[in-house]
């Protein structure tokens, strides 16, 4: 989320699912996310140089970057595709996680030396970095504190709030092995969660909760967090902008829900037919080679695989 975005508080009881046969398991995660762009070569330079991500495979119409050799992004030239408009729905930040707090200052002094910072936020889960790439995507780079110091209210809901950063200790925990300006995230960094901009909250729950089976964490009258075995969210999505129209133009292409393994697929497979059984749900489902892609109600592809 952006820094100038509150986190809400409140619970909406009403969309809480209880039924732990109908949720993910602990282990499902967000894999990689692809995005539509104009000029390749600057927003590759990009998510090399600020971001931190090594370039893995790279040709004249698409790069892959990552880290440890992992593929974290794809990034695909789309220049035939129009700008994303002011109305359409879609990314709001691909949110990439650092395993430290040193790692998140290296982070710091990139964006510092090489583009600039939009915001910085402590969400008491975790510690943010807010920034846009050239083509106007949204991208944050955050840690995680440890799971056991994570504020639980009374319900077990994990609570989240938007405070000023300790920029000054962020920067200040860089150095060490890696002191000086350094070019690369360590290994250990992954996608952490993503956050869209949607039209409607509602059909967003009936495919990622009741289809694909996230839960429903901390929500507001214009905003949802949903995770997997009890992470603060795997996914946000938000009506902040009011955004009105399926996603047209360029920007997220899909992005990669990974479950355990094939029995965990099959079971996600059934709760997507189960709920397309019930009524018209706004979302279509397809088969993969290796998986399920599922395109919701706002034209936003999320492909389930197994690692």
């Amino acid at each position: 989320m952006n820094a100038a975005a509150p986190v809400p508080n409140n619970m909406d009881t009403d969309a809480a699912r209880d039924d732990p046969d109908d949720r993910l398991p602990a282990g499902a995660r967000i894999g990689r996310a692809a995005l539509r762009v104009a000029d390749l070569d600057e927003t590759t330079a990009f998510y090399r140089d600020v971001v931190g991500l090594a370039v893995l495979d790279r040709d004249d119409d698409r790069a892959t970057l990552g880290v440890d050799g992992t593929a974290l992004l794809v990034l695909e030239r789309t220049a035939d595709r129009p700008e994303r408009s002011r109305t359409d729905a879609g990314l709001f930040h691909t949110a990439f996680r650092v395993p430290s707090r040193a790692a998140l200052g290296e982070a710091l002094a990139r964006v510092r030396d090489r583009w600039r910072l939009d915001g910085a936020s402590d969400h008491l889960v975790s510690e943010a970095l807010y920034l846009d790439d050239p083509e106007g995507n949204g991208v944050e780079i955050y840690r995680d504190r440890p799971r056991e110091e994570w504020p639980v209210d009374d319900d077990g809901t994990v609570r989240m709030a938007t405070e000023p950063l300790d920029v000054q200790g962020v920067a200040g925990a860089a150095g060490g092995e890696r002191a000086g300006l350094v070019d690369d995230v360590p290994p250990g960094t992954d996608v952490g969660h993503m956050h869209l901009e949607v039209t409607s909250l509602s059909a967003f729950e009936a495919m990622y909760v009741d289809g694909l089976g996230f839960e429903v964490g901390m929500t507001g009258p214009n905003v949802r967090f949903v995770a997997a075995g009890g992470y603060h969210h795997h996914i946000g999505a938000n009506t902040w902008q009011g955004r009105t129209t399926p996603a047209a133009g360029r920007g997220l292409a899909w992005f990669e829900v990974v479950v355990p393994d094939e029995n965990e697929l099959e079971a996600l497979r059934e709760r997507l037919d189960a709920v397309a059984a019930d009524g018209d749900v706004g979302f279509e489902t397809n088969e993969r080679d290796a998986g399920i892609a599922v395109t919701d109600a706002d034209g936003i592809e999320v492909r389930v695989r197994t690692p």
